[in-house]
């Protein structure tokens, strides 16, 4: 049972990384460029008044700003990345909003059913209407939900499934698209419980000039390297701090984190490779043995499906100086990684509705009632 629990998610991934990769793989033959949703719709500038250090200054901002997208699949390393990213002077991110793949997802049901895209246009609103008003929503969610820097990032891993949309609304902006081990992935998503659905098939493929995809397992091993490479690719000055981006987590003026995100406990500490492996040993023999078959979309994103364990490369001198200081230390890391645990499993059973005994009464009869249907249309089959 449980080979076959592993073999339904390794399918899931492998399925949904080959989507991933058709979308974001680039190769600059073949690569197609969207077109510019923008009309006279784009709208006047908008601004907010912010206080720095004692000064009021005017922020000022439209749908032409550069913004920076990153997304991927859950546990693939967005949050490293955006922590990362966030230590930059000149970049703020921010925690996942989750209304923004939200609101992306609600435009595209509309737009796939004839009868609700039908009613829009009747109603008076076309897709420039809607094109508008989501652009508007999403900007003000982007620079409202922290304070505003030079470069505004979003990160919300399942955003990229509409990174062509978003494109066209903001045309400036650019996409990051993190890659990692979908055996890695699988493992990460089992044990700290994520829920993940489907890529749209739809989408061309944006560009080298528009997307970077980024290997996980490049950046933890060489992140001085690959950082330079993305802040190149986004037209950012280098900075030195974003090697260092634990030193900014939770202080003022630094790198805010949501107690709720299951990634907290991990980014606290300085790059490391604790994660590369830790799926090695967790696949049953006989899902190691179907690997190269089930999850075929490991070789086209550059991984051996045969290697177990696999050789992702050699860390880089600062990489294992601080694996050194994570083992001098492990105790008071370990300390940090569990009080950021606690109080995450705290706010999240105290957001938890109890049920009284009617209420669970109730689903269990309705869970009896579904399963003893499910068996009669069975046996009349």
């Amino acid at each position: 049972m449980a080979g076959r629990t592993l073999k339904k998610y390794l399918v899931l991934s492998a399925a949904t990384l080959l989507i991933c990769g058709f979308l974001y793989q680039y190769r600059a033959s073949s690569c197609q460029e969207p077109q510019s949703g923008l009309t006279e719709f784009v709208g006047p500038e908008r601004f907010v008044i912010i206080n720095k250090e004692g000064e009021y200054r005017k922020f000022t901002y439209n749908r032409l700003l550069p913004f920076i997208f990153i997304g991927g699949m859950p546990r693939s390393g967005t949050t490293l990345l955006r922590v990362m990213l966030d230590a930059h002077p000149e970049i703020r991110c921010g925690e996942e909003t989750r209304v923004i793949p939200r609101i992306l997802g609600m435009r595209q049901q509309w737009m796939r059913s004839p009868f609700e895209s039908n009613r829009l246009k009747e109603a008076g609103i076309t897709s420039n209407v809607l094109d508008s008003a989501i652009a508007a929503f999403i900007m003000e969610i982007i620079v409202k939900h922290g304070f505003p820097s030079p470069r505004l990032c979003n990160k919300d891993p399942f955003t990229l499934r509409s990174a062509v949309y978003l494109k066209q609304l903001f045309p400036n902006s650019k996409f990051v698209f993190m890659i990692r081990d979908g055996r890695a992935v699988v493992h990460s998503i089992i044990t700290r419980k994520v829920t993940i659905t489907g890529f749209d098939l739809k989408d061309p493929q944006l560009g080298p000039s528009v997307c970077l995809p980024l290997h996980y397992e490049k950046l933890v091993l060489n992140p001085k390297f690959w950082l330079q490479k993305l802040l190149s690719f986004l037209d950012v000055p280098w900075n030195d701090s974003v090697l260092n981006h634990e030193r900014f987590i939770n202080k003022p003026g630094g790198i805010s984190l949501s107690k709720l995100e299951r990634s907290t406990d991990q980014v606290i500490k300085p790059v490391n490779i604790e994660a590369l492996s830790k799926w090695v040993g967790q696949f049953p023999p006989d899902v190691i043995q179907d690997m190269p078959m089930i999850a075929p979309m490991l070789t086209v994103l550059g991984y051996d499906p045969n290697a177990n364990p696999p050789d992702y490369g050699k860390p880089d001198s600062m990489v294992l100086q601080n694996m050194k200081e994570l083992e001098n230390n492990k105790e008071l890391w370990k300390r940090k990684e569990t009080e950021m645990i606690e109080m995450r499993e705290n706010i999240r059973r105290s957001l938890v509705k109890p049920k009284n005994k009617d209420e669970s009464d109730n689903e269990i009869i309705q869970s009896l009632d579904s399963e003893r249907k499910s068996t009669d249309q069975q046996s009349n089959r």
